[in-house]
């Protein structure tokens, strides 16, 4: 990568930049497709700017379904054609006692988190209300589905099933339009969730808010373009669209929002 593409992105992003990096030189110097692991939006809009200007090659996402938010993406040569089978995903069900009890993405999360499964190595954790679906990369499926027998203390049993029985999330983004003064991290949770500064400037010092999925404890961290945001008892955000300043001088933002 030469040096100049690093100032667009964020510093503690570099490492990931140069990742991609070796990828491209890998797929262009074997003229063979390379498969990633799961990535979020952030990472994805990273890769798709880098590819797109700095080599001839392609690429395509795939989380599994169609809105799917972490996704693999297989980069290859302009001969290649990539199927669905190609990127490797398993959809995995959690079968556990749905009378006596209930789950939340944030204790599955959590469950594959303590178990030593890295973030990147499963998707989207999807729910009707009821029935829990994962998708996990193949190669790790194995190991997550015999690793895991329990989450928090409800006795689960993770079983592979087709493709042809996903439930459809009842959790979607709903699209938000909105200005905001900043896009420091406390003035889009204060806007968004009309709660005051100094209250979002507590919860983001409380290790309650989370930028693509790691805690972020700083109130003034400047958000952009397709971070995820979620706070905890409130909801997430997704950075959409940023789309230029109003006369006042405020952003114009496109978001989506799950509120709780």
């Amino acid at each position: 990568m030469n040096a100049n593409v690093y100032q667009h992105f964020r510093p503690e992003e570099h490492p990931f930049v140069d990742n991609v990096g070796d990828w491209l030189e890998q797929v262009e110097s074997q003229y063979a497709p390379y498969l990633t692991n799961f990535l979020d939006p952030r990472q994805a809009y990273i890769l798709e700017t880098l590819i797109r200007e700095n080599s001839e090659l392609k690429f395509s996402f795939y989380g599994g379904y169609e809105h799917a938010e972490r996704c693999r993406c297989m980069i290859y040569p302009e001969y290649y054609e990539p199927q669905i089978d190609d990127f490797e995903l398993v959809m995995i069900e959690i079968n556990y006692p749905q009378k006596f009890t209930e789950l939340s993405h944030g204790k599955i999360l959590g469950t594959l988190m303590s178990a030593g499964i890295k973030r990147d190595y499963f998707g989207d954790i999807i729910s009707d209300g009821n029935r829990w679906q994962i998708f996990l990369a193949k190669e790790s499926a194995s190991y997550i589905v015999n690793q895991v027998t329990k989450i928090g203390r409800v006795t689960v049993h993770l079983e592979e099933r087709p493709y042809t029985d996903i439930i459809i999330p009842k959790d979607s983004w709903v699209e938000e339009t909105t200005t905001a003064t900043s896009m420091r991290l406390d003035a889009i949770i204060s806007t968004v969730y009309n709660i005051s500064r100094q209250r979002s400037k507590q919860l983001v010092e409380a290790s309650k808010v989370k930028v693509n999925w790691s805690v972020n404890e700083r109130p003034d961290y400047l958000l952009d373009l397709l971070d995820v945001v979620s706070v905890r008892g409130f909801g997430r955000i997704q950075i959409q669209g940023i789309e230029g300043k109003t006369k006042k001088e405020k952003f114009r933002l496109r978001l989506g929002v799950l509120r709780k």
